[in-house]
């Protein structure tokens, strides 16, 4: 695993390096720490990594200029700051997590369970994604995608209005930051359970989802059950 820590307090970064170093031991490859905002950026900008330890008040910058392009990017992000008031709205751009200064090894052991557990999902707050667009970061609205679906390494965000959006996070990655309407409902689509119209039952146990534009999307013959429960509720 590859971790970006951005924080100016020096102190604060020997502390999570040393509880990073206990809690992940060997899965940890790399574990680079920038003192400044600028340093961080150009670093992400060249380099791939699985996880951003990101503080939001650094030196007067706001950590919230890198904060919405990170959550555009493949790697999840791990709020670590004092600025409490500001933690919805760091959930509402899709952090995985947001650990409170002061920090006891115990609560970022928690943090890091939620990365390692790919499975987990529902308690997110997103309200938005973020995407990476002609040079710069558009944000979008869950409320105006209509499913998603992969594509290789990325996902494709389909959109109300008909456009299509590329993330640069995979399914697992987005589901990881989606709140509990979004479901997998195939190993290629996620879709948000208000779009749903109906289920359809064909022939040698295959499955669809009508849309409610009556677009049709495959349903994965192990998931059948659960979404038809989940309609009836």
């Amino acid at each position: 695993m590859n971790i970006v820590m951005v924080e100016d307090e020096v102190m604060v970064a020997r502390r999570l390096t040393k509880f990073c170093q206990a809690i992940l031991g060997d899965k940890i490859d790399s574990l680079k720490h920038f003192l400044t905002l600028d340093d961080g950026e150009e670093y992400l900008a060249e380099h791939s990594i699985d996880l951003l330890l990101l503080d939001l008040n650094l030196n007067g910058q706001d950590g919230f200029d890198i904060l919405k392009s990170s959550v555009a990017a493949s790697y999840q992000t791990i709020v670590v700051s004092a600025n409490i008031d500001r933690a919805l709205e760091a959930f509402e751009y899709g952090v995985l997590d947001f650990v409170a200064k002061p920090f006891k090894q115990e609560r970022l052991e928690k943090a890091f369970d939620r990365l390692l557990n790919t499975q987990e999902h529902g308690t997110a707050q997103s309200r938005y994604l973020s995407v990476k667009k002609q040079g710069r970061i558009e944000v979008i609205e869950l409320q105006n995608i209509r499913y998603i679906r992969a594509a290789s390494h990325y996902s494709e965000l389909v959109l109300l209005n008909g456009k299509t959006e590329l993330h640069d996070k995979n399914l697992e990655r987005l589901l990881m930051v989606l709140p509990a309407r979004f479901e997998r409902v195939h190993k290629s689509y996620v879709v948000p359970m208000n779009q749903i119209k109906t289920l359809l039952k064909h022939p040698g146990s295959k499955y669809e989802l009508k849309l409610h534009n009556d677009e049709c999307i495959p349903l994965g013959r192990t998931r059948y059950g659960a979404i038809r429960e989940k309609l009836e509720d």
